[in-house]
């Protein structure tokens, strides 16, 4: 089952065309790492795709309903309340954490399912135990963000994405505001949550995770998709000039 379906979406900001000409599907179950260099388009199209950016043209599906329609040329966004329903259908995991600093660790996991899902309040606590202990995180209820690592933040974070029951999770860098060794435990999540089949979109510069993680590698640069397939064809036997000068220099 298609989770998202993207079809030539643009994007630009005054005359800086970020986006060109974006299409992209994600199955249900599929990780797909994005890479790329600073300024490829990797977090606009993660803003587009997840409805913090208005798109200029495209269309976009989420579970096989319209989020944006093309008109002429022109996105047409559906009604709020569509909207709204589409929009509880994927999480969201930003790299600096975007954690309330005024609530603990179980508020902020707990405060949208209770007071945006309307979900039962014993029964959403309980589950935010659950999630707090597979990421690793069990007795930290109480802290503060303050309190925490940004390794624990981020994975406070990521348990937050995941209370909300979302059919995939998108994240934006997940690791680049972290030190390297902490890195690792924020890793170890993403590779558990890919076991289970989370479908997952990651935009990351960690290339050797996404070799092991992603059922597929998209490279992007200067708004476009350069070239996209299964790890071991792009990493390592990659077709377009752009992506093999992409992956020496971080190699």
């Amino acid at each position: 089952m298609k989770l998202l379906e993207i079809s030539h979406l643009k994007k630009s900001f005054g005359d800086l065309e970020v986006l060109r000409d974006i299409s992209m599907d994600v199955s249900e179950g599929e990780v797909i790492a994005i890479l790329g260099p600073s300024g490829s388009g990797k977090s606009t199209f993660l803003r587009c795709a997840t409805m913090l950016e208005t798109m200029d043209a495209g269309t976009m599906k989420y579970v096989g309903e319209s989020a944006v329609t093309d008109n002429n040329g022109t996105a047409v966004y559906a009604d709020k309340g569509t909207l709204r329903k589409l929009k509880n259908t994927f999480g969201l995991v930003f790299q600096n954490f975007n954690l309330f600093p005024h609530y603990n660790v179980m508020k902020n996991i707990t405060d949208a399912p209770i007071s945006i899902q309307k979900r039962n309040k014993s029964e959403v606590i309980q589950e935010a135990k659950e999630l707090l202990a597979k990421v690793g995180l069990e007795g930290k209820e109480d802290y503060y963000p303050c309190q925490l690592s940004g390794g624990q933040q981020q994975r406070v974070a990521i348990a937050r994405a995941l209370a909300m029951n979302p059919k995939m999770i998108f994240f934006d860098e997940p690791t680049s505001a972290l030190d390297p060794e902490i890195t690792a435990g924020v890793l170890k999540v993403l590779r558990q949550l890919a076991e289970e089949k989370m479908t997952m979109i990651i935009v990351t510069h960690e290339i050797s995770f996404a070799r092991k993680v992603a059922d597929r590698i998209i490279f992007m640069d200067k708004g476009v998709i350069v070239e996209e397939g299964r790890p071991e064809d792009v990493i390592d036997h990659p077709k377009n000039e752009r992506t093999r000068a992409f992956l020496q220099k971080m190699a």
